[in-house]
């Protein structure tokens, strides 16, 4: 049997092309998983459950772009740490063991959980298993998604190259034990993560007509041409975005010339990899021909604002990515590398950090163009820009009421504004995903938080007394990292990154 919402005399932002992010009052009929009006009012059809929308706020599902529920174990466990020597302890070379399945799949419903309270309803989990990932690892993350009702594209992250031959210099400053010792750990070969992948499809890709399986290559100097190559073909294939990290840090900025003597993003175009399925994690030290390109292909970028401060990478040229074309999606990365799955906190910094980037204040992002990236900037990163991303009719009903007598709400001046700069989700009374409630009175409806809670809390103990271990072996290889970075980086890393327009304005 069909259920049917209606939800009456609302204030709408539906992100649509007919009224973009600018509110108006209305009505939306929710039939089964679908949007089947919105605007004029209506009478409630027999049946249907009615809510009242005189003080609420609908807008959108919020898409996180790039997120990876890996890290979860070790939310606030870092800090001061570049990416490259981050790497080391969060996603460690050597010592790691699988973990048990039904520790990912709290790790999972952590996230989710979080997710969902805070307004997304679609998540890009990027999830890399160490030391390799297995079919009941992935099957644990995605039975989590599943009862808990989010939408998710669920990847195998895969590399198969050996990690100390994706930094430049390494073989230069590690020494000859150490390298040794890592490159007797097997890599995937392309035939075997497509056999994997191909499995996960078939057991996995469009259930509950919520959840897909995502083609994530790692990342172009982690990847051989064979396996960026094969996987962007069985992305194409299955109808998955083409998922892959492409200059994060200034270290991969010099790989691109070390590597290949060219910029990663020439290196994937020349792949013929560079395409209109395809999103750039991160995008930060991108070239204007880099942009060019990702314009010309119709790339997007997921744009990751607090761990790209965190990690102190720099800071994606946000600006020239969208007056180029760029479709920029808005992500919050790892839950180590920004403590949070939180959109809310990344649209809010996504509207604060470009502000400091040039002084040409014409050209700093507006609020609409926050809540876009969050909204159908990330549909369309995911390939699903037909379904999800805005309000409208025949699309999936994903969306988010708030609460506009709340303080975050007062007093009440422009409702986008307020959404960017004031709205931290406690004000989210309902959550919507494909039609069904998931949070409701700002709680989750199919799952019981606190026992999920506490089970990954008293089980996280021992995870953590086994992990000391795991640091202290790859403690062996920070100082050479250490060193690595320091080349690539210089002893002065200049962030604050000016066109040439922009710093002809500030002499005028």
């Amino acid at each position: 049997m069909t259920t049917s919402t209606h939800i009456a005399g609302a204030t709408i932002i539906a992100v649509d092309q007919a009224h973009g992010t600018s509110p108006f009052k209305g009505d939306i009929l929710i039939e089964g998983s679908r949007i089947v009006h919105i605007g004029d009012a209506i009478s409630t059809p027999d049946g249907a459950r009615k809510i009242d929308g005189g003080n609420r706020l609908v807008t959108p599902g919020l898409v996180n772009a790039h997120v990876h529920s890996w890290e979860a174990m070790f939310k606030g466990r870092f800090d001061n740490m570049p990416l490259e020597i981050w790497m080391l302890y969060s996603y460690p070379i050597v010592g790691m063991k699988a973990l048990d399945p039904r520790l990912i799949y709290l790790r999972s419903m952590v996230v989710a959980m979080e997710s969902l309270k805070n307004g997304v309803t679609c998540l890009v989990d990027d999830v890399i298993e160490l030391p390799v990932q297995g079919m009941d690892a992935i099957d644990a993350v995605f039975d989590a998604y599943d009862e808990i009702g989010i939408r998710a594209n669920v990847s195998g992250n895969v590399m198969d190259r050996p990690f100390i031959d994706t930094i430049p210099f390494s073989r230069e400053y590690l020494p000859k034990e150490l390298v040794d010792e890592v490159l007797k750990i097997p890599v995937t070969s392309p035939k075997e993560y497509l056999e994997f992948a191909s499995k996960a499809v078939k057991k996995h890709h469009d259930r509950s007509d919520r959840l897909r399986y995502l083609v994530a290559p790692s990342g172009p100097q982690r990847c051989t041409e064979e396996l960026l190559k094969a996987t962007h073909d069985f992305a194409a294939e299955i109808g998955s975005s083409y998922h892959i990290h492409v200059l994060e840090t200034k270290v991969q900025a010099v790989t691109g010339r070390e590597f290949y003597g060219k910029t990663l993003v020439q290196y994937l175009d020349d792949l013929g990899v560079l395409s209109d399925r395809a999103t750039l994690a991160h995008s930060i030290w991108v070239t204007d021909d880099d942009i060019a390109r990702m314009a010309k292909r119709g790339s997007s970028a997921a744009h990751n604002p607090i761990s790209n401060q965190k990690l102190g990478a720099g800071i994606a040229p946000f600006r020239k990515l969208l007056d180029a074309g760029v479709n920029v999606a808005l992500g919050s990365d790892g839950i180590s590398s920004s403590d949070t799955s939180r959109l809310l906190d990344v649209m809010h910094v996504a509207g604060l950090l470009h502000k400091v980037t040039t002084p040409a204040y014409n050209r700093w992002p507006t609020a609409s163009e926050v809540i876009y990236a969050a909204t159908m900037g990330g549909a369309r990163s995911c390939q699903l820009h037909k379904e999800i991303g805005s309000l409208e009719k025949g699309k999936r009903a994903d969306l988010v009421l708030f609460d506009v007598e709340t303080l975050s709400f007062t007093p009440q001046n422009n409702l986008e504004h307020h959404l960017v700069y004031c709205e931290n989700g406690s004000s989210i009374d309902k959550v919507f995903v494909n039609g069904e409630v998931v949070v409701d009175g700002g709680e989750l409806t199919k799952v019981h938080e606190l026992t999920l809670v506490r089970e990954l809390r008293e089980r996280s103990n021992a995870f953590g007394e086994h992990y000391k271990g795991v640091e202290r072996l790859n403690r062996r290889f920070e100082s050479y990292f250490a060193a690595i970075h320091k080349r690539c980086c210089g002893e002065n890393i200049g962030l604050n990154r000016y066109s040439a327009s922009e710093a002809e304005w500030m002499m005028t």
